[in-house]
């Protein structure tokens, strides 16, 4: 599919400059409600004559209420229902969406983004990202005529205020009955996003002593030095504190790293092993997905275990893609996002932490002893600002650096070019086993690229 506004993770951009702006997010929210009475495949259950209805859901930037109220206008405009919860995670929007049998959820976020960044994302009626076929006839309908529907065909309004404590309780129902989180100080970061008022309850009233952190959101502050994408705050109150471990969220709550009780910083790949390693006392695991940014020793890790592997294009979305096309239900980013789908339809970073909680409490012992034991390979990524359209593929120059890079290599290590999904940026990631060399490679093509794009 060729795309003109959707990205890989949903719309996304600078708050006040195309397509983030009032005008377009109320066409966007009139063709999707178009599309969700028109096309079958988005009508799913409901019946001719039946009306629509999305769930509406946001993080705490300040350009959400101005955001939500153009969505809200938009749908209501095509005559679909709209059911608003305010400030709650990216994947609370995906559950709620699916246990109350709505059309689609709408998460208003640009995730891991500073304030000035928003977007808009969407769900499916199973709580699952939407699929390109739908939008692109979304993306389809943007550009033709809002026209509203008769007055009395338009779309009503209404508040959930209980839409924290029902995810709240998902979560819990996650972790296992016969266990709890009594005896564990933890630290948890939340970004001061979409989870501030949500991550601590759930990790509280499952038995531990929590101490919240990045969670007095004030509209401009998400992601501000904090979280998933920020760590070393969270590195710092855990010592400070003396917590057992900590938990990071990023703004939007659908990625998650962990820290132990020395500040020492554990990814997504980590993570997803601890949760793999558990699973496999269950039984056989027929196989992980991973991403092409996935760390090597994970891969290894792996083969270790007799567990296959898959690499996917790097985007949870991708990751699911994939999951579903293998019939696998394990995969993840290095990033943080985790995809358990015997737990939940998306990459939830809450849930996932409960997941390698409940590894602990299984194994006994620490956050370093469980985690540990995947020693990352070195891995150096270095963002080159990138012109919209610059032909880096096909460029001589970086070509040519890229050979000889593979080749310094010597079999050791992996090279990886790629365009961002979300950014005017080419992110340039060498792996290997010698940090000094993969150092000496990443900087090297890195200039190469500079130079090709400078010219």
């Amino acid at each position: 599919m060729t795309r003109r506004f959707f990205g890989t993770d949903g719309i996304r951009g600078l708050v006040g400059q195309s397509p983030i702006t009032p005008d377009f997010v109320m066409r966007l929210g009139y063709a999707a409600g178009k599309v969700l009475i028109e096309d079958p495949a988005a009508r799913g259950h409901l019946q001719s004559g039946d009306r629509p209805a999305v769930l509406i859901g946001k993080d705490t930037r300040i350009s959400g209420y101005m955001l939500e109220a153009s969505l809200e206008a938009g749908f209501s405009a095509a005559g679909v229902d709209v059911c608003l919860v305010g400030p709650i995670p990216t994947p609370a929007v995906a559950y709620l969406t699916r246990a109350l049998r709505l059309q689609a959820g709408i998460v208003i976020s640009a995730s891991h983004n500073p304030f000035y960044d928003n977007g808009i994302k969407f769900f499916s009626a199973q709580g699952t990202k939407l699929e390109d076929a739908l939008e692109a006839k979304i993306e389809a309908g943007i550009e033709s005529p809002l026209v509203c529907v008769p007055s009395a065909e338009l779309g009503r309004a209404r508040r959930i205020d209980d839409a924290g404590g029902r995810y709240i309780e998902f979560c819990k129902s996650t972790f296992p009955n016969a266990l709890d989180l009594r005896g564990l100080k933890i630290v948890v970061d939340c970004a001061h996003g979409a989870a501030y008022n949500i991550a601590p309850h759930v990790f509280h009233e499952l038995g531990a002593e929590v101490i919240a952190i990045g969670a007095e959101p004030n509209g401009l502050n998400i992601n501000k030095d904090v979280g998933a994408t920020a760590t070393g705050a969270l590195s710092k109150a855990v010592l400070a504190h003396q917590a057992d471990l900590g938990i990071a969220l990023d703004g939007d709550a659908d990625r998650v790293m962990m820290v132990d009780a020395t500040g020492i910083v554990y990814d997504g790949d980590q993570l997803l092993l601890a949760v793999v390693r558990s699973r496999l006392r269950q039984g056989p695991m027929a196989g992980v997905v991973g991403t092409l940014m996935t760390n090597l020793a994970f891969e290894h890790a792996l083969e270790g275990l007799n567990v296959p592997f898959a690499r996917a294009a790097v985007g949870d979305r991708y990751v699911l893609e994939m999951l579903n096309e293998k019939g696998w239900l394990f995969g993840g980013e290095n990033s943080g996002h985790i995809l358990c789908l015997d737990k939940h339809t998306t990459g939830d970073g809450i849930v996932s932490a409960l997941q390698v909680l409940s590894a602990l409490c299984e194994e006994g012992g620490d956050l370093a002893g469980l985690l540990g034991r995947l020693v990352l390979y070195p891995q150096v990524l270095i963002n080159v600002p990138l012109v919209k359209g610059f032909p880096w593929k096909d460029h001589p120059l970086i070509a040519s650096v890229l050979r000889e890079v593979e080749s310094s290599l010597e079999g050791e290590g992996r090279v990886l070019l790629r365009a961002s999904g979300t950014e005017p940026l080419l992110r340039v990631m060498v792996e290997g086993q010698n940090a000094e060399k993969v150092q000496g490679a990443a900087e090297k093509l890195a200039a190469a690229v500079r130079e090709a794009v400078s010219a």
